[in-house]
């Protein structure tokens, strides 16, 4: 096996960092959920839900302007890392030219999905972020409107699930050669939207925590298949990868599945939300790999590394497919661990 030099290895250990800097950060990245629902013709319940750690939350409250009034006492709680308020409020012309707020948005990274649903059928759907916190109630959102929130909703949802982006790093790293890496990632797609759309629809009902559980473990399999490859071993997952692919992409479709479903989608644009959550996710896959190609790019550009290339007669991406397994393999098993204990103990 070539030796690991020191570039590699601060390189290798840049990288982890970051990865577990970005799992905390993202925690705070995880959208607000506010559903609005009209009961009667001036009575809606308003259900609000922002991204909490234990008894903390982010600090955003939800402002109506004046024309909304109460109609009961907020109730809150906290549960599965979320803190949720519910209440009703009443408004003389079923919220038409309302105004909406989000206090506290704008000192956030993260954003907030506004979700209103009249009784004859029409909703609204809008994306507020923090140079955005509020927004004016209109007669019908359109089409276009809820497609655009959608799709950024599929992109940030890849982008902030490390898991799920580490199950991909590992497939291209298992993977020799551009066609087998098209054909093993067209199948994790085509599972993973087959899935996503079954469960959206209600076809599927799977509980998120052992889901959760079973996405860590794929991680964990693709990890010892890639040192397995490295020590010249033939197994079916080094032959056929797409097949791996495909069999753990439809669990983590399930996994896309459970962030959207909990969010709601339009009832009179289910498709046009799901094609444009999952047109979203597949843009964020691509971006990601495409960063990853990038990035080697780069390196193997850098005179010391092509020069220790050179001499080594190797490559940078041969030399750190090991310790890049471990690390991700041993990440992954920790999420294993910790999620399946979550899961026993309930």
């Amino acid at each position: 096996m070539n030796r690991l030099s020191p570039l590699h290895v601060t390189l290798i250990f840049a990288v982890l960092s970051l990865l577990l800097a970005f799992q905390a950060k993202s925690h705070e990245l995880r959208p607000a959920f506010l559903q609005i629902q009209q009961n009667s013709a001036e009575t809606f319940a308003v259900n609000w839900r922002v991204p909490a750690r234990g008894d903390l939350r982010l600090s955003l409250d939800v402002r109506f302007d004046q024309s909304v009034t109460p109609a009961s006492t907020p109730r809150g709680t906290f549960a599965n890392g979320s803190y949720t308020e519910s209440w009703k409020v009443s408004h003389s012309d079923a919220l038409a030219n309302a105004r909406i707020t989000i206090d506290g948005l704008e000192q956030t990274m993260t954003d907030a999905l506004v979700h209103i649903q009249w009784l004859d059928g029409r909703e609204q759907v809008t994306r507020l972020l923090p140079d955005r916190t509020a927004l004016v109630v209109e007669a019908r959102g359109s089409s276009s409107q809820i497609a655009a929130t959608y799709f950024v909703l599929g992109v940030e949802h890849i982008l902030l699930g490390i898991d799920h982006l580490l199950f991909v790093l590992a497939l291209v790293l298992l993977v020799s050669g551009l066609r087998q890496l098209v054909l093993t990632i067209t199948a994790f797609t085509l599972a993973h939207s087959l899935t996503l759309a079954a469960a959206v629809l209600g076809w599927v009902s799977v509980p998120q925590g052992p889901v959760e559980a079973i996405i860590a473990l794929s991680i964990v399999f693709v990890a010892t298949e890639i040192l397995h490859k490295i020590h010249g071993h033939s197994t079916l997952a080094i032959r056929k990868p797409w097949l791996v692919a495909f069999s753990f992409g439809l669990l983590h479709g399930l996994g896309f599945a459970g962030a959207l479903t909990e969010i709601g989608v339009p009832q009179h644009a289910v498709p046009l939300s799901l094609a444009l959550f999952n047109i979203g996710v597949e843009a964020g896959q691509l971006a990601f790999i495409a960063s990853l190609a990038g990035i080697v790019w780069l390196v193997r550009r850098i005179p010391p590394v092509r020069l220790w290339e050179s001499r080594q007669g190797t490559s940078v991406t041969a030399v750190t497919a090991w310790p890049v397994a471990y690390l991700v393999g041993g990440l992954a098993a920790w999420w294993l661990i910790d999620r399946s204990l979550a899961v026993v103990l309930g």
